[in-house]
C-alpha cells in the first residue's frame, strides 16, 4: 500500500511537472505527455482500487 502511494504520488508529480514545462516552454508536446501520464496513472489507480474492493467482497 505504501509503495502504491509512493508511485502514485511520483506519477502525479511527473504529470504536474510536464504541465508546468508546457506552460513555461509553450510546447504542446509537454501538455500531451502530462495528459498521457495523468490518464494512465488514473487508470492504474482505478484498477488498484477495483482489486481492493473485490478482495474485500470475497473476504480475503
Amino acid at each position: 500500500m505504501v509503495g502504491f502511494r509512493l508511485v502514485f504520488g511520483l506519477l502525479l508529480l511527473a504529470a504536474l511537472a510536464c504541465f508546468g514545462a508546457g506552460l513555461f516552454k509553450r510546447d504542446p508536446r509537454w501538455h500531451r505527455l502530462g495528459a498521457v501520464i495523468l490518464k494512465w496513472t488514473l487508470i492504474a489507480a482505478l484498477g488498484f482500487f477495483a482489486v481492493l474492493i473485490v478482495q474485500r467482497l470475497l473476504g480475503h
